[in-house]
């Protein structure tokens, strides 16, 4: 059997089990008597095929017959192993979290995940964007788990889900975007999400901005009072904050119980 077949065969084990990805050093673990050389020449050929796709440095997704014409997979199937094979704990959030709690209709076109330090670059491949948020401390107790196709996936509950959006609302269109994701959202959250795990995990200013959405702009009282009822609990201080992170703040009032000074209009789509 030649290299390339055999290699051919290797993987195509590996995709019967419902495996979507391997790395380099699997293979040549796997395979002891075949070059380095030799396998990344392989590897090369398959790639042109469009067999396989390199995701990350040293790291190879399988490319199965219905995913072809894209010639990548959707990120939901290799994120929980590449992260694993780059040792790093993390979580889906943002659009993507919110997809999968009810907040689909607005399909991204990123595939966001949170992770720890050092940073990491964007990957783009094929179309697909994955983008990377560095944080100090992964919450993995505000995390959930979602069944896959090929396994399961790590992402941020509901609560953080929001607070997230709000705290990195740059990123995924501005605060009328997260505006009115939290209006869909708000169907799946409950007060109860808000406990002091979450409050602990999430900066003040970010609670207070996220409160004074949910009352003032998604209207939703039952749980814009759990979130400020437990912040009172926790005798958490409400500076003053601009709703608009990095805007100007003069001449705008925030005469409201959340001290957010209200200096940006949002608009919430019909």
């Amino acid at each position: 059997m030649s290299d390339n077949l055999k290699i051919q065969t290797w993987i195509e084990h590996l995709q019967a089990k419902g495996r979507y990805s391997f790395s380099v050093d699997a293979l040549r673990e796997e395979l002891k008597n075949y070059t380095f050389t030799g396998i990344m020449r392989a590897l090369s050929r398959l790639t042109a095929k469009g067999k396989i796709l390199s995701i990350h440095k040293g790291y190879y997704l399988i490319i199965p017959p219905q995913y072809a014409p894209k010639g990548i997979l959707p990120p939901t199937l290799f994120i929980d192993a590449l992260m694993k094979h780059l040792q790093r704990p993390y979580y889906v959030a943002l659009l993507n979290a919110a997809a999968y709690h009810g907040a689909a209709h607005q399909q991204p076109q990123e595939f966001f995940i949170v992770t720890n330090f050092p940073a990491l670059r964007p990957t783009q491949k094929k179309g697909m964007i994955l983008n990377y948020i560095s944080i100090k401390d992964i919450p993995e107790k505000l995390l959930t788990l979602q069944k896959t196709e090929s396994g399961y996936l790590k992402v941020s509950n509901r609560a953080l889900t929001a607070s997230d959006l709000v705290q990195f609302e740059k990123r995924v269109g501005g605060l009328n975007r997260v505006a009115n994701i939290l209006h869909e959202l708000i169907e799946e959250l409950r007060p109860e999400d808000f406990e002091p795990l979450f409050l602990m995990h999430t900066p003040s200013a970010v609670l207070q901005r996220l409160g004074y959405l949910l009352e003032y702009t998604c209207y939703n009282h039952e749980l814009a009072n759990a979130l400020y009822g437990q912040m009172e609990r926790m005798k958490m201080q409400l500076h003053r904050v601009p709703l608009k992170a990095a805007a100007e703040t003069r001449g705008f009032f925030s005469k409201n119980r959340w001290n957010v000074i209200v200096n940006t209009e949002i608009e919430i789509d019909e």
